[in-house]
């Protein structure tokens, strides 16, 4: 069955929108409040979802909407359509003045991710994608890289605020792949990650203890640009599950392998 074209267009509608937004608060005094010891919540992160659900409530009044700042918006009738939205993910990147942040919105059909939209707007960087109908910067087609060897690969990974009780795994994690990997960089925005490893800038992404508004949109851009994202190892990917592993497809087995040697010697000498 193909899809309503207006979800996409609604959605390009809506991520446009909330970088205006973004735009118009970065580095402008902000209220700043914790949502825990770590992460961070602005006032802009609550003013670009609110705007975000207003667009999509008007066009698509049956419809959910899961946001990070805001409860799941739920009719009265069960809807097979929910948006997953991350109004600003890089929340502490932009409230520290860094210019690496983006709008990830994406829609659910019968629990499968069909639409993506991440929007980059210090980079003014589009990037769209449907099931079956590939990925796309600013209307250009993307692909994967296609590098082979882990060793010449460039990866990108992220340290969760709220998984602090894990950073000797994430460290011993992050330390191996030093070792094996071209280099490591670490953006702080998932959704930023995923869509750099489908335009082929990375070769490859990995982080735990992640949220389905951080992944939803960014991890069907790396599928539509021939790429591959699983759990750690290497089973079928939940955008609810909290592991991603996503990469060109190339090197995945040599990344599952690495994950998979750690966390064993881990758990022995744990």
């Amino acid at each position: 069955m193909a899809l309503d074209p207006r979800f996409l267009a609604v959605a390009v509608e809506a991520a446009l929108a909330a970088g205006r937004l973004q735009r118009h608060y970065f580095r402008s005094d902000l209220k700043i409040e914790k949502k825990g010891i770590i992460d961070l919540v602005t006032e802009a992160d609550l003013a670009v979802e609110q705007d975000i659900r207003a667009r999509l409530a008007r066009h698509f009044p049956t419809h959910t909407v899961l946001g990070e700042e805001g409860a799941q918006s739920a009719p009265t009738d069960a809807s097979p359509f929910r948006w997953i939205v991350d109004p600003i993910d890089g929340t502490t990147n932009f409230a520290h003045g860094l210019p690496l942040f983006c709008v990830s919105i994406a829609l659910e059909v019968d629990g499968r991710v069909e639409v993506g939209v991440v929007f980059v707007p210090m980079l003014d960087e589009l990037f769209t994608a449907e099931r079956g109908m590939g990925a796309r910067l600013n209307g250009r087609r993307l692909s994967v890289t296609q590098e082979s060897s882990l060793i010449d690969s460039l990866l990108v990974t992220g340290f969760p605020p709220q998984a602090a009780d894990r950073r000797g795994e994430q460290l011993a994690v992050f330390g191996e792949f030093l070792g094996r990997a071209r280099a490591v960089r670490r953006l702080g925005s998932a959704a930023l990650d995923l869509a750099f490893v489908a335009a082929g800038r990375f070769d490859g992404f990995w982080e735990h203890s992640l949220h389905a508004w951080d992944v939803a949109a960014g991890a069907l851009l790396v599928e539509e640009a021939g790429g591959r994202v699983t759990d750690f190892s290497g089973g079928v990917f939940d955008n609810f599950g909290g592991q991603l592993l996503a990469s060109n497809g190339r090197i995945h087995a040599e990344l599952v392998d690495v994950l998979g040697d750690v966390r064993r010697r881990l758990a022995v000498t744990g």
